[in-house]
């Protein structure tokens, strides 16, 4: 039997909305970079004061990728 299959319709294209996705891919490249550089400064920390402040800048730093990363996917997934 053959089955039908339904085509989307072609998104339109919206400047406004090209540029919020590019910015947002850029923040995320940026956060991962900070991310990076936090980790490192972690592992190279020796006072116990130090390592706590990269802990928690590495949560925080987190925290904001995994925002703009689900603002991402909710732009791809809207029409």
């Amino acid at each position: 039997m053959p089955q039908s299959v339904r085509k989307a319709a072609p998104r339109k294209y919206d400047p406004a909305r090209e540029e919020e996705r590019r910015d947002l891919l850029q923040s995320l490249s940026h956060t991962r970079t900070l991310i990076n550089q936090a980790y490192g400064g972690f592992n190279n920390a020796n006072d116990s004061d130090l390592i706590e402040s990269y802990v928690f800048e590495i949560n925080a730093l987190q925290a904001r990728y995994n925002y703009l990363l689900r603002r991402v996917k909710e732009m791809e997934g809207t029409t």
